[in-house]
This record gives C-alpha cells, structure tokens and sequence, in this order.
C-alpha cells in the first residue's frame, strides 16, 4: 500500500512537472511604470489567475522612453496596454495594431488649470500655454483643441503648447495655466504639492464630450490567425479580467499587491491606495469586451482634427471582439 502511494505521488508530481513545464509564455508591455493603473496585471499574477489558466505571465513596466508601439512591433510583447488614439495612429502608419480587450471603461485624463491664470472656462484657453504630454498622448488634447476651434500655434487666439514632461511642475512653477492630468495620478501630485482643489479648474475629457478610450489590451493583427495565439490571449484576457474585477472589489490589497511588484520602490502606499480607488471608477462597468460605441466616439474625436487630424480615415479591422467573445463565455 505504501509502494502504491509512492508510486502514486511520483506519478502526480512528475504530471504535475509536466504541466508546470506546459505552461504557455505570455509577455504583457504595460503603458508606463508599475502603478495601479495596471493593478488587474498584477493581481492576477499575485492571486494564481494566469497560473489557473496555464499562462506563465511576464509584465513588463514601461517609462518614458519605452513606447508601446514599438515594443510591440519588434516582438518584445505579445499584448501590450495602450491608448487608443496611439494605437489607431500607430495603425494607419503601418504597424496592425488590433484591440482585443477594453478594461477601462472611462477616460481619467483632464486638464488641470490654475484658477489665478486666468482660466475658468474653455473660453479663457486662448492666450494661454497649455502642458501636454507627447508620445501618442497628445492626440486626445489636439481634437479636443479642433473641436473647440483654438489653435494649438500660439497667439492671441490660440494656445501655445508647452510639451509637458510626466510632473506636474509647469502648473506648479506657473510656466503654464494648465497642464495635463490623470484623475488617478498627477492631479493628486498638484494637491500634494499644496495647491487645493478650490485653487484649480479642472477639465475632464469625458465631460468635454472628447475623451478616447484608454488602456486597452492590442496585439498584433496577424498574430490572430494563430490557433495557439488566440488561445492564449483567450485565457489571458479571462484571467486578467478576473484580475481587475478583484482589484475593484479589493482596492487596498490590490494597491498593496502593485507595492510589491514595484521594483524601483518609488511608490508610496497613500498614493497607490488612493490610486487604486480612482482607477476603480474607471474599470467599474467593463468586463473587457469593447463597447463599439466608444470606439466610434473615439473614432470621431480623432477624425476632428481640422487640418491635421490624428487619422485621416476611419480604420478598417482595429478592434475585434473574437478574444473576449471566448474569454467571457
């Protein structure tokens, strides 16, 4: 009996080796550094869920000289968090880019303005220098801009566009009136530093009626055809989406999970907790399919441009519901 049981459990360990061996490779280019704006990746490394469904999950922090994009395209991702608007220019430059899954439901991003500048209304941009964050995060701003009618060239009736580094000093040092903010992020950087809410104006894109549609999860299209890719990313999207789903049921011990995977310690527990809380609101109502109406409003922002739009025709093929269809069911 006891030679049985022996045999037994060597027999359960060496499947259990050979499973551990199985498990498929998955490497996740996240949009910018550790933080919970990515809490659902690393929450469902942290609680097994990638394990569950047979992944072994690398996530990959990004920075201000990593793009998304280009990790993408030289094969050093197989799926990685962008904006939309980065994506869907990067697609109409050549690189097929696809959106597979859409955690985040609403935009966070706004812009943050002093109230002793001047600004209280849309009206008061003009004559004003603006902070905007570049690499693909500047298209949102310029439609916005379009739609309003100001020109983004300086002026007396346009704006001058400071390119604004990822702080929030310009609004602080008063370079510029307003700068660019995520509601999870940097508007919290500009209350820390001293300044109150009753001392700022802020503008949300998503009450502009302009926001775009962020941290959405893109592969490359070609891949797609792949049998063994889709089933990947199949499994891949469930368990990142239970991932999520658990982070906003769970805000404090997902921001405390991000604490542990932020290899540069930079992160602070306040403001990843306070983070978490915030990046909650944005994810509540997805469950990781794309909703096609936000995808054309996204759509339509871009295609406002004027002149010099972010994409100069509606794309064909940039988002597809056949992961999420299979992940969900």
């Amino acid at each position: 009996m006891k030679k049985f049981t022996k045999l037994a459990a060597g027999a359960a360990l060496g499947l259990w080796g050979t499973m551990a061996q199985a498990a498929d490779d998955v490497t996740l280019q996240l949009k910018w550094v550790t933080q919970a704006q990515f809490a659902g990746y690393y929450v469902a490394l942290d609680k097994g869920f990638y394990e569950e469904e047979g992944l072994n999950v690398t996530i990959k922090p990004g920075g201000p000289d990593i793009a998304p994009t280009q990790v993408l395209a030289g094969g050093g991702a197989d799926v990685t968090v962008d904006w939309m608007p980065s994506a869907l220019s990067a697609r109409e430059k050549g690189l097929p880019m696809v959106n597979i899954a859409q955690p985040f439901k609403s935009s966070g991003m706004m812009l943050t303005c002093r109230k002793d500048a001047g600004v209280a209304s849309t009206d008061d941009f003009k004559g004003k220098t603006l902070g905007v964050w570049f690499f693909g995060n500047e298209f949102p701003f310029l439609s916005w801009m379009s739609k309003l009618g100001i020109s983004t060239d300086g002026g007396d009736d346009g704006v001058t566009v400071l390119k604004q580094g990822f702080n929030v000093d310009p609004l602080l040092q008063k370079q510029a009136a307003c700068v660019s903010t995520m509601t999870y992020n940097e508007y919290w950087q500009v209350i820390d530093a001293g300044l109150t809410p009753d001392d700022l104006q802020v503008f949300k894109y998503e009450d502009q009626g302009v926001a775009t549609l962020e941290d959405g999860l893109y592969v490359l299209e070609d891949k797609l055809s792949d049998p063994a890719f889709e089933d990947k990313m199949v499994r891949f999207v469930r368990a990142s989406m239970k991932g999520w789903k658990y982070a906003e049921a769970n805000s404090d011990e997902a921001a405390e999970i991000v604490l542990d995977n932020d290899a540069s310690g930079a992160q602070t527990e306040m403001h990843q907790k306070r983070m978490m809380g915030e990046v909650a609101k944005l994810t509540a109502g997805s469950n990781g399919a794309l909703d096609p109406a936000d995808y054309e409003r996204t759509v339509a922002s871009l295609l406002s441009g004027g002149s010099d739009p972010v994409i100069s025709k509606a794309p064909e093929g940039a988002w597809t519901h056949q992961i999420t269809d299979k992940a969900l069911n």
